[in-house]
């Protein structure tokens, strides 16, 4: 067969597959647990986990990412680059509507990224930095000018972390207090119908979403339910039909796997990137020392930590950056603290680090603080004051609620070991660097860098890294970067989490892309 047939068949193939509407039934409601209620339905001024698993099904952002990571379009139909990497040109789509009807145009781009984004969401602050302005020759072409490279862009340009909305909405009055902070209005799959504080919010669908025949279903519903017992039960019964990012306890998500109307997914996390992880005071002794930090990393026992907290659903972390930036280059190793004679190696780093076994067995005691999450932090405090009574080292537990913790952390530096919960998020830039950088010791400022741990040779890496476009330097940039904090262990990386998400079968496609339960669900629908 003529190959030019061959191919011509492939593409009206394709061309067949994708048209939703003729392949997959549409209707329906589906129910989706979110915990805890978001504080407001306003995803460009708050990184607020319960918030995006809302919104994000209601505003579009100018791209999208597949499970290999690498960006697909969105609103902006393509973008190119300049050679110097200082300019991203985007071309955007010329069929989409605002909720309101209004037409969405560059002028949109623009005030979404210069007026908002980078000047009040949280991270967008530090994505879009280096962004001196958005030209809009056209209504349907954005210019960002950037004063350095800044490859970290095109990895935040989701719907969840960097939602785009419309002018004449949301230029009218104070973005940080507006009118439509609880009532958004996207150009998104659905539409925001209805929040009844306490119970749920209604998302229905927007039948004019510029992507032909979708979504499929009529109705999105997200329940909040404080119960941990009952979420649990409402999805055994089909009440519920979706719950993710850890609104089902983790043993039950393994019983619920059983079941034979539920699956439980553990994709979706690539583009999040959980870490759980022992933070240390490195201006505190013993903490000042690396040698009493490495011994403790290699004295957490990861493997015992999986199996009996986190009930199977994350693997050994192995160094600052998760695996799950492996496919993009950016991943490496550091050193190996699961060895099999890891207590051997912690003995002998304590011995050389001048804390010796006392007549009762102890080298030292501290206090552990528990970051304030829940159960299976208090499970995982309890099996790491076990883990160091193997090498002579004493842990008191305390548990405080999270503004307690947060302040005693990250504000008043008044803590020895603290567990702690990091996403890396989508690139490096915007969930690593935040860690360790010298400019993120910033008191006050919650979940940045709090062991007060920096240095020159990692903070120069980093910078360089942020602004090197070529993919294959960047990794041996970060690779680098990784032995060094390895080395000097500020942090003890102990898991990478991989969230269940509990599905009913009768509900299809509900996991397609790294966001997972940040999706917009456009392609969701029934058996």
């Amino acid at each position: 067969m003529n190959i030019r047939i061959v191919l011509a068949l492939a593409l009206a193939t394709t061309a067949l597959l994708s048209l939703p509407a003729m392949a997959q039934k549409s209707g329906g409601t589906l129910v989706q647990i979110t915990q805890p209620e978001p504080p407001n339905l306003a995803p460009y001024i708050s990184t607020s986990a319960p918030i995006g698993q809302v919104t994000a099904k209601v505003f579009d952002g100018l791209l999208e990412y597949g499970f290999d990571l690498k960006p697909k379009p969105s609103l902006a139909e393509s973008f190119e680059v300049s050679p110097d990497g200082k300019s991203i040109t985007f071309k955007l789509r010329k069929d989409v509507k605002f909720h309101d009807g209004k037409p969405f145009t560059s002028e949109d781009v623009q005030f979404t990224i210069m007026e908002v984004l980078k000047k009040n969401h949280p991270r967008g602050i530090a994505t879009f930095r280096d962004v001196t302005a958005v030209d809009t020759p056209d209504a349907h072409t954005a210019i960002f000018r950037l004063a350095t490279p800044a490859p970290v862009i095109l990895k935040a340009l989701s719907s969840y972390e960097s939602p785009i909305v419309p002018k004449h909405i949301y230029g009218q009055g104070d973005i940080k207090t507006h009118a439509n902070a609880n009532t958004p209005i996207g150009s998104g799959p659905f539409k925001f119908g209805e929040w009844r504080r306490g119970e749920f919010v209604r998302l229905d669908k927007n039948p004019n979403y510029w992507r032909a025949g979708l979504p499929y279903l009529d109705r999105l519903v997200v329940r909040f339910i404080a119960d941990a017992s009952t979420r649990t039960a409402a999805l055994e019964k089909g009440e519920a039909h979706v719950a993710g990012l850890g609104a089902v306890p983790y043993n039950d998500a393994k019983k619920l796997a059983a079941r034979p109307n539920i699956e439980v997914s553990t994709k979706g996390t690539e583009m999040i990137s959980p870490m759980v992880e022992l933070l240390f005071n490195t201006k505190q002794a013993p903490f000042d020392n690396p040698k009493v930090r490495q011994a403790i990393s290699y004295a957490a026992d990861r493997n015992f930590t999986i199996e009996n907290v986190w009930f199977g659903f994350g693997k050994p972390a192995m160094g600052i950056i998760s695996s799950n930036f492996q496919p993009s280059g950016l991943f490496a190793p550091g050193i190996d603290f699961t060895v099999a004679d890891r207590i051997e190696r912690a003995n002998k780093l304590l011995d050389e680090a001048g804390f010796p076994r006392k007549a009762d067995g102890t080298r030292f005691e501290f206090t552990h603080d528990i970051t304030p999450y829940g159960e299976e932090w208090q499970r995982f405090g309890e099996t790491i004051q076990q883990n160091l009574a193997q090498i002579g080292v004493k842990a008191t537990l305390r548990y405080e609620d999270l503004p307690k913790w947060l302040k005693r952390t990250y504000t008043d530096y008044d803590f020895a070991v603290t567990s702690n919960f990091l996403f890396n998020l989508a690139d490096p830039v915007l969930g690593v660097h935040r860690a360790v950088h010298s400019d993120r010791i910033r008191p006050g400022t919650v979940f940045v860098n709090g062991s007060r741990w920096s240095s020159p040779e990692t903070d120069a890496l980093m910078d360089k890294a942020a602004v090197e476009p070529n993919e294959a330097a960047r990794g041996k940039l970060y690779a680098e970067f990784v032995q060094k904090v390895s080395e000097a262990s500020p942090i003890a990386y102990i898991l990478e989490v991989t969230y269940p998400t509990v599905i009913n079968k009768q509900f299809k496609n509900v996991i397609d892309t790294p966001l997972g339960i940040y999706g917009n669900f456009a392609t969701v629908h029934r058996e």
